[in-house]
């Protein structure tokens, strides 16, 4: 990157002192005069001590806020013109990090890790995230190789215009990236290798957070172009109720009241992916024209 360009670079961390202790020292030697911000998250061993012992700004919570919320803690307070966000786990090697900044450097406003298949937490999450990246394919008509990352570097102002959209649970990666794409923001991607997460397992639970990946999906179709899900959605139950009239006229000759009904929820889904479409459009809008706005 050039001389004038500060990098900052935010680890949300929730009881992860033992990553700590071996991200923090490479990533120091990595980016000797980057900014490094730890947010612990309602951590209840010494990850907020070993961070500080270690050399890194230490932003604290009294009680577990979700990781988007430490990522939008940690977007407000970081300095930097390029912000780089990354595990704590010691999953993500901060020698990836020049990779992401000559991205920047060439040009693009976010540059994502890109897991391969052996980065994949288990062979379920890689199922769903190869579902994730082929639907924000499809409703961006770009390549998305890895929606879920949550390592990657963005221009600092690019990314301050969204984190009213953030949501402060585990999808701030998804959303953060289709409202890039939303906003025609260039974004690369870079492949990279992760290793084994360091201390104690995931804090994803794939029962628990079965719906919440469930509703990522609508989240992703929404949030970049409604009308990519409601007309499918809409087309569906038009063509459903002409072929039970088609059936009804032929066997009774008559029109009956359940193909009214699958024609008037075809018009109605319509009519709310076009409301959906004009309120997603303010949204970014809104984004777009306060760009100063810290979330």
């Amino acid at each position: 990157m050039g001389v004038a360009v500060k990098v900052s670079v935010v680890l949300p961390a929730k009881n992860e002192a033992e990553g700590l202790r071996r991200t923090l020292p490479a990533l120091k030697q990595a980016l000797p005069e980057a900014q490094i911000i730890v947010v612990d998250d309602g951590s209840t061993d010494e990850t907020g001590t070993v961070a500080r012992g270690l050399g890194a700004t230490v932003l604290g919570s009294p009680y577990s806020m979700g990781n988007g919320a430490a990522i939008k803690r940690g977007a407000r307070a970081a300095s930097g013109d390029v912000l780089v966000f990354m595990d704590a786990d010691g999953q993500h090697d901060p020698g990836h990090i020049a990779l992401l900044l000559e991205r920047i450097e060439a040009g693009y406003d976010m540059a994502v890790g890109a897991r391969d298949g052996a980065g994949q937490a288990n062979v379920g999450r890689g199922l769903a995230n190869g579902l994730y990246n082929r639907l924000a394919s499809w409703m961006t008509g770009h390549q998305v190789l890895d929606l879920t990352s949550g390592f990657r570097a963005v221009r600092a102002e690019r990314f301050r215009e969204f984190l009213h959209l953030l949501p402060n649970g585990f999808s701030y990666p998804t959303t953060s990236t289709m409202a890039f794409f939303r906003s025609a923001y260039p974004v690369a991607y870079v492949p990279i290798r992760v290793g084994k997460r360091v201390g104690t397992s995931s804090h994803i639970r794939p029962l628990r957070d079965g719906l919440r990946f469930l509703l990522i999906i609508f989240k992703i179709a929404t949030l970049y172009s409604p009308l990519k899900l409601f007309i499918p959605a809409s087309a569906a139950f038009f063509t459903l109720g002409l072929g039970y009239y088609a059936y009804t006229y032929s066997t009774m000759g008559r029109f009956t009241n359940m193909s009214t009904l699958l024609f008037s929820a075809a018009v109605i889904i319509f009519l709310i992916g076009l409301v959906s479409e004009q309120i997603t459009g303010l949204t970014f809008l809104a984004s777009r024209n306060e760009p100063g706005q810290r979330g």
